[in-house]
């Protein structure tokens, strides 16, 4: 007797699986006025970076802040100074793909920065009093919740490898340079 003889039953089982996905690249400008008026810019960066996960609508939303450094020189290039600011910013990541049999009220929401903040460029803006800056940033999000997976089950419990013929060495003549290295 083989495997699909036998009648066939199937069973509901309750896990807990990633339901939703979602990626963004962005890119955001930020202007930071220094006590100075900046002559030069010398650097620009982007540190303590700290954020969270919230589900909202559609998709998720990173709520995070950074500080953003900027090392500049002013009085005609003959001092220098750093201008310190604590930016909060709110990015909302849709979900392309989401399970929709998931139990929403079982919803954990988890998120990565798959490119920190970065600033890309820093210029002195049009009026001499400011420095615009944009920044560069990327979040990968899931969503985890419940939901049911439906499986075949076959009468007989245990008994069914009897059935089944396993040949051993089978894959004796197989390549293994064909196995895919991400088993």
């Amino acid at each position: 007797m083989t495997i699909a003889d036998k009648q066939l039953q199937r069973r509901e089982i309750l896990t807990k699986a990633v339901c939703g996905k979602g990626r963004k690249f962005s890119t955001v400008t930020h202007t930071v006025t220094p006590p100075h008026n900046p002559t030069s810019i010398l650097g620009a960066w982007i540190i303590n970076h700290q954020y969270e996960a919230v589900r909202s609508g559609d998709g998720i939303e990173v709520i995070g802040t950074y500080d953003i450094n900027i090392w500049y020189s002013y009085n005609k290039n003959s001092q220098t100074d750093v201008a310190k600011e604590t930016l909060s910013y709110v990015e909302h990541v849709p979900l392309s793909y989401i399970d929709p049999r998931h139990r929403a009220s079982t919803e954990e929401v988890t998120a990565e920065s798959t490119q920190e903040p970065n600033c890309i460029e820093a210029n002195i803006s049009a009026n001499g009093s400011s420095v615009v800056l944009r920044v560069e940033r990327e979040f990968s999000v899931e969503m985890i919740a419940e939901t049911k997976l439906f499986v075949a089950v076959f009468p007989g419990g245990d008994d069914w490898e009897k059935d089944v013929d396993f040949h051993d060495g089978d894959f004796d003549d197989l390549d293994p340079d064909l196995l895919d290295d991400e088993l």
